[in-house]
């Protein structure tokens, strides 16, 4: 029996939700997702934020099909630390919310990047990312873009019919740093946001900025402007890795960020984590630059009453929370989502491999949805 044709499948004003994204910028080819509002670019200065702000972080093509095959074909461009192979690349397809089938992307362009900007690119092409043996019968599909990738979305493909699949009720926003942003996980659905959202049955907008976790206003007003059940704000380590502010400006910094998300969220269940554990700046200011063989190292002065070491830097974080005496404000150590027994983990000082992510995810579910938990009763599963 010949194999049934495949039939293209509209990207946009059709049965496809691409969940986690604000907005979808049109290119004479095909799509891109973006995470931010169009009024925030010009408000993005940094080079490495704009560079990182395109990765697709958490944003998934959402739809019910039919089909025993599907086809994706993009146009992706992928990143490399330059003092560490590639990472793979991959496509996660998550079919009724259970089985994951991940196809990987080999053809696109690579960028070499070091100290926040590219400075090798080989260039690539386009390619088709393809799922068989799905089987016949109505299933849910969430199809995950590459979280640390570039992605030009051309056309979808599938041997059957199509029609809008359904998304979680509650509605969870992340924002967070590399470390939030999972570059090194096994798959964009094996990140621990991911891993969290669909665990506790949550449709996710994952605003994780590798290296750009700055507490930057633009950010704030974009989710105090977004729907949401459930916040969740991972702050501090990039404000550490770049030596970006002092005790002086750091703790109202994070104020005006809260304040912010409150003028849209009064109520909405609010948390907020400190950093987990990176060993060379416990007690030691930033930056952290990284040294000859790649690994990541603070080098600042510890200034007493001025410098942030992460361990001030927890503290602030933790008393800011109280100060604020909001019923609805949790604050969460990150040291209980990996901490210095774990420091195997960060393969270069500063970054969990792809197994202290599942950690992360593992130990954030149950302190955060967990019985003692402060979102236990927002778990819908």
């Amino acid at each position: 029996m010949s194999a049934a044709p495949l039939r293209r499948i509209a990207l946009d004003g059709g049965p496809v939700v691409l969940a986690g994204a604000m907005r979808v910028e049109r290119t004479p080819n095909g799509l891109i997702p973006r995470r931010l509002p169009e009024w925030t670019e010009p408000q993005i200065t940094d080079p490495y934020m704009r560079l990182v702000a395109l990765r697709p972080a958490g944003v998934r093509l959402v739809f019910a099909t039919d089909a025993d095959a599907v086809e994706l074909d993009v146009n992706v461009t992928r990143f490399r630390n330059a003092y560490f192979p590639p990472p793979p690349v991959a496509f996660d397809l998550v079919v009724d919310g259970e089985r994951v089938v991940s196809a990987p992307a080999e053809r696109g362009a690579l960028c070499s990047v070091a100290a926040g900007a590219v400075v090798a690119r080989v260039e690539g092409s386009p390619e088709t990312i393809r799922f068989d043996g799905l089987g016949r019968g109505w299933k849910d599909l969430e199809l995950w873009l590459p979280q640390a990738s570039h992605v030009e979305l051309r056309e979808l493909r599938a041997d059957g019919d199509a029609r809008p699949g359904a998304l979680p009720a509650r509605r969870w926003i992340h924002y967070g740093s590399s470390i939030s942003h999972c570059a090194e996980a096994y798959g964009p659905a094996s990140t621990w946001p991911a891993l969290v959202a669909r665990r506790a049955g949550l449709d996710l907008t994952c605003l994780a900025f590798a290296g750009s976790c700055q507490l930057d206003p633009f950010v704030a007003r974009t989710i105090r402007d977004a729907p949401a059940d459930l916040i969740s704000l991972k702050v501090g380590i990039n404000v550490l890795n770049l030596d970006t502010m002092k005790i002086r400006t750091f703790v109202p910094a994070l104020h005006g960020f809260l304040d912010t998300v409150r003028e849209g969220h009064p109520d909405t269940p609010l948390l907020v984590v400190s950093p987990v554990t990176c060993p060379s700046a416990e007690d030691r200011a930033g930056p952290t630059p990284q040294d000859e063989r790649g690994v990541y190292r603070a080098v600042g002065d510890d200034v007493p009453g001025v410098s942030l070491t992460l361990r001030t830097m927890r503290a602030l974080i933790e008393q800011a929370v109280a100060v604020r005496e909001d019923p609805n404000l949790s604050y969460l150590d990150g040291t209980a989502l990996l901490g210095p027994a774990d420091a195997g983990a960060l393969y270069d000082g500063l970054h969990p491999d792809a197994e202290g992510y599942l950690s992360i995810g593992e130990r954030f579910h149950e302190r955060v949805f967990g019985p003692s938990g402060p979102w236990h009763a927002g778990e819908d599963r």
